[in-house]
């Protein structure tokens, strides 16, 4: 079954300390979209779901622990998304493997991750060193300081987004006030939020509410972003679209979804939480 009740999600787990695949669970994405009218045959974006894990150790063919920060690329046309406790349990059990090449634990990380999201999955690692890794805020306009009052925190109301004027105008507007909850554990997850557009302008008080009514909202971040997009597309119209969010990492797992109207995909620089 790929129910999260089916499964040893939001349970006590012991932490395996071997190399088991089965351990990754899969949801499958379409039921989620067809909460929000997408059609699964015909995608309104293209976009990539980009992880990367902090805590991924193994062993080298003499028994000496190695590390690195793993970065890995879902393509939103997966038909699934990976349940990130799951991941966390799969990497886990690295720890005790001996491997002969880090080319090897790469080839094998791809495969496994691909054959649960049923999508061709790509891998990197880099060293875990600083020099390795770009930390930046999402390029944009921060909307965080106008002075407005909210006392609404969900569900997400779409009703907030509009408009203004007949310009048309390209812009990227962020927030870093998005936060929702785990659908499994209610554990929050706090995150930044790029919203680029070309189009009419939006309303950045309106877009401001619209994302702090995520608050008590449960969905998993993937199914957050698909949402917004969705929203903003039927209510703003806008010519084009990207909405990107860098959620903080939970489980030494940090989960960022990308969805954009325009082909392309972002790079991976780490916000200031992360």
């Amino acid at each position: 079954m790929t129910t999260p009740e089916h499964s040893l999600l939001g349970k006590s787990t012991p932490y395996a300390d071997r190399y088991d695949p089965s351990l990754l669970f899969p949801i499958p994405r379409q039921a989620k979209r067809d909460e929000i009218g997408i059609d699964g045959a015909a995608l309104p974006f293209q976009g990539v779901d980009i992880w990367n894990a902090y805590e991924l150790s193994w062993l080298d063919v003499r028994g000496k622990p190695m590390v690195a920060i793993l970065q890995c690329r879902v393509p939103a046309s997966s038909p699934a998304i990976i349940e990130s406790k799951s991941f966390k349990l799969y990497l886990n059990g690295f720890a005790g493997e001996r491997l002969n090449s880090e080319a090897t634990l790469a080839q094998t990380l791809e495969r496994d991750l691909s054959a649960a999201a049923g999508a061709p999955v790509t891998v990197r690692l880099t060293p875990a060193r600083a020099h390795a890794h770009t930390i930046e805020d999402l390029n944009g306009t921060l909307i965080d300081a106008l002075d407005v009052a909210i006392d609404d925190y969900g569900p997400p109301k779409a009703a907030y987004l509009r408009t203004s004027g007949e310009d048309i105008v390209e812009e990227s507007l962020v927030s870093d006030l998005l936060r929702s909850n785990c659908p499994v554990t209610g554990q929050p997850d706090w995150g930044s939020v790029q919203v680029a557009y070309r189009g009419r302008r939006i309303d950045a008080e309106g877009l401001l509410r619209y994302l702090v009514s995520f608050r008590n909202h449960n969905e998993f971040h993937e199914q957050c972003v698909e949402r917004i997009f969705v929203d903003i597309q039927r209510h703003c119209a806008p010519q084009s679209l990207s909405v990107y969010a860098r959620y903080t990492r939970r489980g030494g797992l940090d989960i960022n979804p990308f969805r954009s109207s325009e082909p392309g995909h972002p790079d991976n620089a780490r916000g200031a939480r992360q």
